[in-house]
């Protein structure tokens, strides 16, 4: 077995506000109607109904839970829908809406036909979704319960995981002593490994390509964000402020003939999560609400960097995976399933390591990197305000992206012998996961979000 997954499923372009309670319900919508097509029995179906557990269930209409279900049920793809139509896909139905299933069968579909079930947590992950559809009789004509485990990924209940075709990965690692014995063995940096792996599966420029693709769609969600004003939705009022940021700092550079790169780096983040917050297109990396720290990271890397190119955001994004790949398979990037250390820690672990990377780092700084970005992001809980992912969520990437350089330029001091393994660090955060309490696993049940007035 091996930790490592795809660069092309980790990072996924896909829409906000969030990773695992937009993108992966409107995945789990879109394989059940799916199942029901292929069975032949789609025809038959007079109703469909959801309902929404745990996570889903309490900050689901903050996150746009509804709405992305009601999309996929329609056949919209996170990758290529237009996020304008996902926005009301529920919340502006009318009673007696119809809507067209896979695009093509009517269905009668009301906003009662979506439920929440916040205090019932299903054994699998807090973040639990029941699909049911139904004919005139009274039993369902099909019934599917899916777990959205975070970053956009899906589980359904039931299904055999050993089934489904893995890649035959010719370096596999599942920790990330056996990554650092695999680059002494071959004399190889961190992104060749993930290279190598992707290699196998995709010919060269198909990869090089796909990671272009990657970036793009990043770049894009910084500039979109750079360019956006006014108030973000959701009822908190919240003043988009990424492009204020960006003219201040213009100014200030026009004025003072210096470059503020720490300052440009928040502008970064604070224009992805705010593009995010506003239902725009984004990139998991890997999770929607940790989605503006590797691009920040990245965009200064290019700006700030000398030498910085194309091929350096490659290595880039292929050692962020090969990092946050260890994270998924060993503890979780799932707010609901840890708090947010599984969200931004991860992130920022990724962002760290991906820099320390392009900066000349060996794969033992490389890891001491995202170490050290990991371990002072523990305990980091997961209380959004509002159930939105608004506040505290985009500010914290800004400062998360700060943490990144920092631990990247720090461990570049050292030789890459530490103390304290990332595979510590990594089960230290999935136990620390474990004893969390609920109320700050993306329920808004404590902290900030039961602390703040909404007015």
């Amino acid at each position: 077995m091996t930790a490592y997954v795809s660069a092309f499923d980790l990072f996924s372009i896909g829409i906000g506000p969030s990773s695992s309670h937009t993108v992966g319900p409107m995945r789990a919508a879109l394989d059940f109607t799916g199942r029901l097509e292929a069975s032949g029995r789609l025809n038959e179906v007079e109703r469909i109904t959801c309902v929404l557990f745990g996570s889903l269930g309490s900050t689901g209409i903050g996150h746009g839970t509804p709405d992305a279900v009601v999309a996929g049920l329609s056949g919209a793809r996170p990758e290529t829908c237009d996020p304008a139509i996902v926005r009301s896909a529920w919340s502006e139905l009318s009673p007696g809406s119809t809507i067209l299933v896979r695009g093509s069968h009517p269905l009668r579909f009301d906003k009662e036909d979506i439920s929440f079930e916040p205090r019932t947590r299903l054994p699998g992950h807090p973040n639990a979704l029941t699909l049911s559809a139904w004919s005139s009789g009274a039993e369902p004509v099909a019934c599917e319960t899916y777990y959205s485990v975070g970053g956009g990924f899906i589980r359904r209940e039931g299904e055999d995981l050993s089934a489904r075709p893995a890649p035959a990965y010719p370096l596999p690692f599942a920790t990330s002593a056996t990554l650092l014995a695999l680059c002494a063995e071959h004399g190889l940096r961190i992104d060749e490994v993930a290279r190598r792996n992707e290699e196998a599966v995709r010919a060269a420029g198909e990869v090089d390509a796909g990671l272009d693709a990657i970036w793009a769609a990043m770049d894009q969600s910084v500039q979109n964000g750079l360019a956006g004003r006014g108030v973000l939705p959701g009822g908190l009022k919240v003043k988009r402020r990424a492009a204020a940021v960006r003219d201040h700092l213009e100014a200030a550079e026009a004025e003072s003939g210096r470059e503020l790169a720490s300052e440009w780096l928040h502008s970064f983040a604070l224009a992805v999560n705010e593009e995010n917050a506003a239902g725009g297109r984004v990139v998991t990396a890997p999770t929607n609400g940790a989605a503006g720290i590797i691009p920040a990271v990245a965009s200064y890397y290019l700006r700030f960097v000398p030498g910085a190119s194309a091929d350096g955001i490659r290595r880039f994004l292929l050692t962020a995976t090969a990092i946050g790949s260890l994270f998924k398979a060993n503890a979780s990037i799932s707010g609901a399933e840890g708090g947010c250390q599984a969200e931004v820690g991860s992130a920022c672990a990724m962002a760290a390591g991906a820099l320390c990377a392009v900066l000349g780092g060996t794969p033992g700084q490389v890891e001491n990197a995202a170490e050290i970005a990991m371990e002072h992001h523990l305990g980091l809980t997961c209380d959004p305000v509002g159930g939105l992912v608004q506040v505290p969520c985009i500010e914290r990437n800004a400062i998360a992206s700060t943490t990144a350089v920092s631990a990247a330029r720090l461990s570049l001091h050292g030789d890459g012998t530490h103390l304290v393994s990332l595979d510590q660090v990594i089960e230290t955060m999935r136990q620390t996961g474990i004893d969390m309490s609920t109320k700050y696993k993306e329920t808004s049940e404590g902290g900030l979000a039961v602390n703040v007035i909404e007015c």
